[in-house]
Order: structure tokens, then C-alpha cells, then sequence
């Protein structure tokens, strides 16, 4: 058995015969012509065919993937008609007298190098797309059906290739790859995206050799963990398949629930929305129905780079997460540094008590630059979607308006540049008993609330909650902490704003029915939290549940 690492870009478990593919790459000679023109009218020709078929491939996309993953290839139409591309290929047959095979083949080369050049993760992923679309080009020319040829055999298969584009992803026959392996790529391709939204289990950068050595072989696809089994001992095998049953029993569960509304059988509506850190995450909130993304940890971004993001790299990402939920919420937590957050390039102070130190919005505000960047961001990617922005751990009025005040400039700014811009809800989230009890202050200046149960409990309880010694008088369900819930839900209805909690005890089902009978509006959880929370909600009566717990709760709901 010999085992490889790749990077996940959806998960799964998939057993079955490798194939390897090799693309077909032929050397493209110059071939000298006499007319120039006439050359340049058929280049023409093909790339309007070109354009005609990625056409018919966003179509299928769109049935398959939907709206925002369909969209690479309305962007691959674009960078058909681009003019320096295009006059370079033609410049070439000009000065050259050569075919338009060749001068296609040196300008694909030439882009694709350049954008692979570049610094930028999300430009050097362009050079793919470059190569896809000349490749797409020399088909044309020359008559070569450019599909890929995935799964010659009849048997379903796992395919394993040095590099797939978008295009050859979306036209994969399903009923007969079962997953892929790309020995190139990464996990912010415009291919693992799409592998994402088709659910095929799938890695890339996997340090496999895409040759006869493993063709032919069984293999296993861990998708859960980044894991590619080639010829797998009876054990690996086992467990696997064990692996693959529950994988199963989940989307069965996900095929039952899906689509359905989460209202309880006595009409009480509660949405479910999903957590995540990074776009990576909305595949599993798509797969799992989330109702929209109640909690984008937007610090991620900064944590996982090795320097602070710039405007362009967060509108990016804010772009494409407020596309991918077609208009369902987006809630963009503010970046929250601080206390157990932090990262090299990102210097803060030593603090004694970074828990009570400077983080969320006060490290915002005291950092007005970092905050106007994010904002500005924030403001450009709103106009694309249902996007909200929210501040973390704010603890009084003058905190909110301050931040209100910085992106009333922004707005100014924007609208002034001329630069398309939405207008955004603003929320904040609920962190510290300073808060909860000034929610009623607070619900006048926002237009939600987001509870943060982690550190609600820490702050209410005095208890550190990194502190593993500490672990016996960590007590989430603790009675002050419950009544503080009930106390900012109470709040925020009256002031007729909506109330979500987006803490770990969101997930808690044990609480589910308590948080139903409070009548909070919105849980946030991990997206394969969200279905177990569905069949509870669509199980939970909330009349009757008030009334089979008289006396046990130390609160009381106010429900008018």
C-alpha cells in the first residue's frame, strides 16, 4: 500500500479503479502561410465557436453548480474577446506568416506565464484559465474534441491527472468518476471550487505520480482527511468502507431534510445558518442547506496569510462568498485580533490579560487604517449579494457609533470614487455582560444581534475558558447565562430587530427547545451541526415544551 497527501477540496469517501489521464500535448509547429488575412478570419472563426461552447458550457453548469460556480465561464467568454490577447495571437500571423495553431500556442504560453509569475494567489490561479481557454482555441483549429476522456472504461473510476481545468471538471461524466486526483492546483482553483460544488471527492497537489505505476491499481479518495490510497492493505480497505456507509447514512439524512423549512409543527420559524472561517467552508454550507452564513470569521483571512490582506484580496473573497449563497445573508464578522488570535506580522502588545486586553472592535478602532481597508471591502462586495457586516465584542453605544461614523465616511468615499457599492445591515455581536445588559441601548443603533455564547459564558462566569484546569467550572448552561439570552432577546424584539446566537451552545440540542421557547430568531453553527438542528426544530412543539418544563428554568420568557 503506498499513501499520499494532497489537499481536500471536498470531501467524501470514494473506492474504485484509478485511471490516469494524460492530456493529449501536441507540439505545435509554425507553419508557414501566404495569407495573412485569411488566417486571422479563421482564428476569428474559431473563436466565436470558442465562445459558443463555453456558452453551452455555462448552461450546464448552471443545472449542475449553479450561478456563482457557473460564472468561470461567462469569465472565460470575457478573456476570449480581450483585446491584448487577441492581438497578440493576430500580430503574430502577421508578422510571422504563420498559422494561427502556433500563434495561439506562443500566446497562451506567454500569459500563462506571466499571470504564474505574479504574487498574488488569486492572479497566479489565472494562468490556468489562460491555458484552458487556448487550449480550448487549438481544439477548435485543428478539430479535436476537447473533453476529457476521463473514464475510458466502463467501470466507475478514480481519475488522477497532473492538472484538470475548470472546463474538463464540469464536463466529468459522475456515473463514472467517482473522484480525482490532480497532482497540480490548489485548493483556491476555480477547478476545487467546482469539485466542491459537484460533491466529488477530490484532491489537488497530492504528490502522486500521474503514471503507469498506479493506473490500473485500486485506490482509495479520503477526502475528509487529504488522503490518497494506492492498492489499500484489507484493513485500510474496512475501515474505509465503514467510513463511506456512515458518509452515506449522513447524506440520506441530508436528502430527507433538505429543502425543508424549519419552522416547528406550532409555526415557530428559526433559521439556521451556518459558521465558517474562509470560502473554502461554503461548499459545506451549500451541501447542508444553510439558510445563509451567520458567521464569517473574516480574521481567518489575516491568520492564515503571511501578511494583512489588502482591499482587493478581501472584495475578492467577500465577492465571491455573498455570490455563492445567491442572495441568502452573509453576516462578515469585523476582524476580531486579540487574546488567543494573533499572528506574526500583526504585532500587538503584551497584555497580562489579553482576554480583557485589546481585541474585537476595540483593536478596529484603534487601528482605523487596517478598519477602513476591511470596510471598504466589505461596502464593494455588498453591492454583489446579501452581504451584513458585524462588530465583535462591543461593550458600549460609543463603541457602535464610532464604527458607524467611520463607514458613513466610507460610504462618502466610495460614492465619491464612483466605486459600485451596496448598503449593508449592520449587527453586533453580544459578547460581554456590559452588553446584554445595555441590549436594549444597543438594539437602537443596529439592525441585529449575534450572541457569542463562548465568550458570554467566560466573561459572566469569571472562568477562562483556554484554561483546561479550570474545565469542572465551565458551566455554558449556567443559569445567569441563560437569563442573559432571554434578557437580550427580549430587548431586541422590542426594538423589532432580529436576535441570532452564534456560539457553541447554538449546537447544543439539548437547548434547542429553550431557545426555541425564548424565541430566538437565528442559530449559527457548523454546517454539519445544521441538520441534526433541523430535525429538532421539526420536531419540537414549543407550547408544549414550555409546559412539560414548569419550575425547572430560572427564567422567565416574555413573549409579547
Amino acid at each position: 500500500m503506498e499513501i499520499y497527501k494532497g489537499k481536500s477540496v471536498s470531501g467524501g469517501i470514494a473506492i474504485g479503479k484509478i485511471s490516469v489521464w494524460k492530456k493529449d500535448r501536441q507540439q505545435i509547429k509554425p507553419v508557414r502561410i501566404g495569407d495573412a488575412d485569411g488566417e486571422i478570419e479563421r482564428y476569428r472563426a474559431a473563436r466565436q465557436e470558442a465562445v459558443r461552447q463555453l456558452q453551452s458550457l455555462y448552461e450546464r453548469a448552471l443545472q449542475e453548480v449553479g450561478e456563482a460556480d457557473a460564472a468561470i465561464f461567462e469569465a472565460h467568454q470575457m478573456m476570449l474577446e480581450d483585446d491584448d490577447y487577441n492581438k497578440y495571437v493576430e500580430t503574430i500571423v502577421r508578422s510571422q506568416n504563420v498559422n494561427a495553431e502556433y500563434a495561439v500556442s506562443v500566446t497562451g504560453d506567454y500569459f500563462a506565464r506571466m499571470f504564474a509569475a505574479m504574487k498574488d494567489d488569486y492572479m497566479r490561479e489565472r494562468a490556468t484559465d489562460v491555458r484552458d481557454i487556448s487550449g480550448r482555441l487549438l481544439a477548435v483549429l485543428s478539430g479535436r474534441d476537447d473533453k476529457a476522456a476521463a473514464a475510458a472504461s466502463g467501470e466507475p473510476v478514480i481519475l488522477v491527472a497532473d492538472e484538470l481545468s475548470p472546463s474538463e471538471t464540469v464536463r466529468l461524466d459522475k456515473s463514472k468518476v467517482v473522484s480525482f486526483v490532480t497532482v497540480h492546483g490548489t485548493p483556491n482553483s476555480h477547478t476545487a471550487i467546482l469539485a466542491g460544488t459537484m460533491a466529488i471527492p477530490a484532491l489537488v497537489g497530492a504528490s502522486v505520480p500521474a503514471d503507469a505505476s498506479v493506473d490500473g491499481k485500486p485506490g482509495i479518495v479520503d477526502g475528509i482527511n487529504g488522503i490518497f490510497y494506492v492498492d489499500p492493505d484489507e484493513k485500510t480497505l474496512e475501515k474505509m468502507k465503514k467510513l463511506q456507509r456512515e458518509e452515506e447514512e449522513r447524506r440520506k439524512l441530508l436528502r430527507t431534510l433538505r429543502g425543508r423549512e424549519d419552522v416547528t409543527p406550532d409555526g415557530k420559524r428559526m433559521m439556521l445558518y451556518a459558521n465558517i472561517g474562509n470560502v473554502r467552508d461554503l461548499e459545506a454550507a451549500i451541501q447542508n442547506d444553510a439558510a445563509g452564513i451567520g458567521l464569517f470569521r473574516s480574521e481567518f483571512l489575516y491568520l492564515e496569510s503571511d501578511h494583512a490582506p489588502t482591499e482587493e484580496e478581501q472584495f475578492r473573497i467577500y465577492k465571491q462568498a455573498a455570490e455563492a449563497m445567491a442572495g441568502k445573508k452573509v453576516i462578515i464578522r469585523t476582524l476580531d485580533m486579540g487574546a488567543d488570535k494573533q499572528c506574526g506580522y500583526f504585532p500587538m502588545e503584551h497584555e497580562e490579560n489579553p482576554a480583557l486586553g485589546c481585541r474585537g472592535i476595540r483593536v478596529s478602532l484603534s487601528r482605523p487604517e487596517i478598519f477602513k481597508t476591511q470596510l471598504r471591502a466589505l461596502y464593494r462586495a455588498s453591492a454583489f449579494g446579501n452581504l451584513a457586516i458585524m462588530y465583535p465584542m462591543i461593550t458600549s453605544v460609543r463603541e457602535v457609533r464610532k464604527a458607524k461614523e467611520i463607514t458613513a465616511l466610507i460610504k462618502e468615499e466610495l460614492d465619491r470614487q464612483g466605486i459600485r457599492r451596496g448598503d449593508p445591515q449592520q449587527g453586533i455581536m453580544i459578547e460581554t455582560p456590559a452588553a446584554a445588559i445595555i441590549s436594549d441601548e444597543l438594539a437602537q443603533e443596529t439592525d441585529f444581534f449575534s450572541i457569542g455564547t463562548n465568550d458570554l459564558t467566560q466573561y459572566t462566569l469569571a472562568l477562562d475558558r483556554q484554561n483546561g484546569k479550570l474545565e469542572e467550572f465551565y458551566d455554558p448552561h449556567h443559569p445567569a447565562v441563560l437569563r442573559m439570552i432571554s434578557l437580550v432577546t427580549e430587548n431586541a424584539h422590542k426594538a423589532g430587530i432580529p436576535v441570532g446566537i452564534c456560539g457553541e451552545l447554538a449546537a447544543d440540542r439539548s437547548l434547542t427547545g429553550e431557545f426555541l421557547a425564548m424565541g430566538v430568531d437565528e442559530l449559527s453553527v457548523s454546517p454539519d451541526s445544521i441538520l441534526p438542528l433541523r430535525k429538532m426544530i421539526l420536531e419540537t412543539n414549543v407550547e408544549e415544551y414550555r409546559k412539560s418544563r414548569p419550575g425547572k428554568l430560572q427564567f422567565s420568557y416574555r413573549t409579547g
